[in-house]
């Protein structure tokens, strides 16, 4: 069973700072729909991601990938950390690390020393399409944001799961992102122009026209946090239907049991 393990929800900088709530982003255990074993993939590894993973008993070394959204420190700040656990402090030359350009070139997060430990450094790009371990990904969209940014769909053998990283709202995200099962990072308690990041309004509009079989809210700021955010999703699910979740630091979500009658089945904290 495919199964998402949330190693921080905190999106707003003040808030992950303060370490209110963890920054360690998302490591996913995906089945690969042709069989053979599971992918293990850790996505933007922000502050404190190696300690989130070792204290949930997860093993970086066994990690097929690393992927980015963008290059944002909530975001990459530990992954040279975790490149030098996915391959043993270099001494095994495995895994891949997914980044978009200018996360590499630019104004680089990942220190060149470190370049020649995974056996592979793949750019992302608007429309790319990927493969390790047996799973495809793709990059439908470059999301509206500050930098380089890109949201993911996983191909998994339960359906597809999309991420939507750090973006404004945009109507063409319903259509890029048409998945069963999807990952918004939401900022913000209420629109604002200010920032290039997600409002729970225009997160509820965006479940509503893509209707997953579920969502789960992550990256939370901290307007949403003092907003109980459990209880954000509570409303959401039953103005649209549709089952929403705000995940919580450490929550297991596993992928294929819609049909729970206890949420708590679906969300299990460790």
């Amino acid at each position: 069973m495919s199964r998402i393990i949330f190693l921080g929800t905190g999106g707003a900088r003040i808030l992950v700072f303060k370490q209110l709530l963890a920054s360690g982003g998302m490591w996913m255990e995906l089945g690969s729909p042709a069989g053979g074993g599971e992918a293990r993939f850790h996505i933007d590894p922000g502050p404190g991601a190696l300690v989130q993973a070792t204290k949930r008993k997860l093993d970086p070394t066994h990690l097929d990938a690393i992927i980015l959204s963008h290059r944002h420190l909530d975001h990459a700040g530990d992954v040279n950390t975790m490149i030098e656990a996915m391959t043993q402090g270099g001494t095994r030359r495995r895994g891949k690390l997914f980044a978009p350009a200018d996360a590499l070139d630019e104004d680089p997060v990942v220190l060149q020393y470190l370049r020649k430990y995974p056996e592979e450094i793949v750019t992302l790009k608007q429309g790319g399409a990927y493969e390790t371990a047996g799973i495809t990904f793709r990059t439908p969209l470059r999301l509206r944001h500050g930098v380089e940014t890109y949201g993911f769909i996983f191909e998994a053998p339960e359906g597809p799961i999309g991420y939507i990283a750090d973006t404004e709202y945009s109507p063409e995200l319903a259509n890029a992102f048409r998945v069963d099962y999807l990952i918004v990072n939401v900022l913000r308690r209420e629109p604002t122009e200010e920032l290039q990041h997600m409002s729970v309004p225009q997160a509820q509009e965006l479940i509503a026209a893509i209707k997953p079989k579920a969502a789960i809210l992550t990256h939370l700021g901290m307007t949403v946090w003092r907003a109980k955010p459990w209880e954000i999703a509570e409303r959401m699910s039953q103005e649209t239907g549709i089952k929403v979740i705000a995940a919580r630091d450490g929550m297991r979500y596993e992928l294929g049991v819609e049909s729970e009658a206890d949420p708590a089945q679906r969300g299990r904290r460790q």
